[in-house]
């Protein structure tokens, strides 16, 4: 196994089986061998410093219906909201006082007839804080859309491309939605001069590990400056209420496998992650992660963007605990790193 993790390590790449074997060990010794080679492969490219991201949740509206989120459109149980300008602008105030010099402007994805209202927020945030970076994840839009959004300012884009299998995407996605059409998204964001991000979900209805494999060696040959993975977790709301949560486990062992293939790639330990279990985040960290992204967001919003259940949005989740994340992080020798963060070439 330590020959298939240092060969990884030196030639970023491994055949299918070999993928699967690291799934799939289970001598403790060799688990943490992989761990091990992670953080310093991390260490080596950005030191012990952790980025910060400022999430702010723009609107829990969506016209999607995908089968597992709790904000899908035919939830009726969910009471909808929307920033408006003022609130998004002072959360950007409040985070840049804070030190925060990334914001991440995440919600539902809706129609196109308000991709102007997002281009003019994404200026008036560039113009209030020119030294900031600005980040999307607003879902799926035409190359145009993104363009204009580029032009506007924003300097990445999020969008998980949640699994390179047709099949699965369809049992997870309504059937006006493609796997093809995602991929293409992603393409797209990369032409029109984003640093794009891509990655999944993690033990989710169905996921197999060889879909898993699937989903590793299409970011190894997308080469995604952001890799986006967290444990799937049930909402009690959606069709999917049953299923239990993906494992911290296996989640943990994909940051390390991606990010020895891909060294430089910005790999948040996510806020999932951090609900599944109270060291999650830490122990994302300890396998690579070297990203995290503390809610901005207004409090009295924080519930409704509920994508899945018992989101950590509060405590050290939130910007307001930034000494708390501060203190947590030094136990494993890390710090904050309160610069931009931007991803190197890939």
């Amino acid at each position: 196994m330590r020959g298939i993790v240092d060969r990884l390590r030196d030639c970023h790449e491994l055949l299918p089986w070999q993928y699967k074997a690291l799934l799939t060990m289970r001598d403790p010794h060799d688990i943490e061998y992989l761990m091990g080679q992670a953080r310093e492969v991390t260490q080596e490219h950005f030191g012990t410093g952790i980025y910060l991201r400022g999430l702010i949740e723009l609107s829990n509206v969506c016209r999607n219906d995908c089968l597992y989120c709790g904000i899908r459109r035919s939830n009726s149980q969910v009471s909808r909201y929307t920033l408006n300008r003022e609130q998004i602008l002072s959360c950007c105030k409040i985070g840049y006082k804070i030190g925060f010099r990334t914001f991440v402007i995440q919600g539902g994805e809706w129609g196109e007839e308000r991709s102007q209202w997002i281009a003019d927020i994404i200026r008036d945030i560039r113009q209030g804080w020119p030294d900031c970076a600005i980040t999307l994840s607003l879902g799926e839009h035409p190359k145009e859309t993104y363009a204009l959004w580029h032009e506007a300012g924003a300097d990445r884009y999020l969008l998980r491309h949640e699994t390179h299998n047709q099949r699965l995407y369809s049992l997870w996605h309504p059937r006006q939605m493609t796997v093809t059409h995602r991929l293409q998204c992603l393409e797209w964001l990369k032409e029109s001069g984003y640093q794009v991000g891509a990655g999944i979900m993690v033990g989710a209805p169905f996921q197999s590990l060889n879909n898993m494999v699937e989903d590793i060696q299409y970011l190894v040959s997308f080469k995604p400056h952001m890799i986006g993975i967290g444990p799937f977790i049930p909402q009690h709301d959606t069709p999917f209420r049953r299923f239990p949560s993906g494992s911290v486990d296996m989640t943990t062992r994909l940051y390390a496998i991606l990010r020895l293939a891909l060294p430089q790639a910005l790999i948040p330990s996510t806020t999932a992650l951090a609900t599944v279990a109270p060291d999650g985040r830490l122990r994302g960290i300890l396998a690579g992660a070297n990203v995290v992204m503390p809610n901005l967001s207004p409090k009295d919003t924080r519930g409704l963007y509920s994508l899945y259940d018992n989101k950590a949005a509060m405590g050290a989740e939130s910007a307001q605990g930034i000494s708390r994340l501060a203190d947590e992080l030094s136990t494993i020798g890390y710090q904050i790193n309160w610069s931009r963060g931007d991803s190197p070439a890939i």
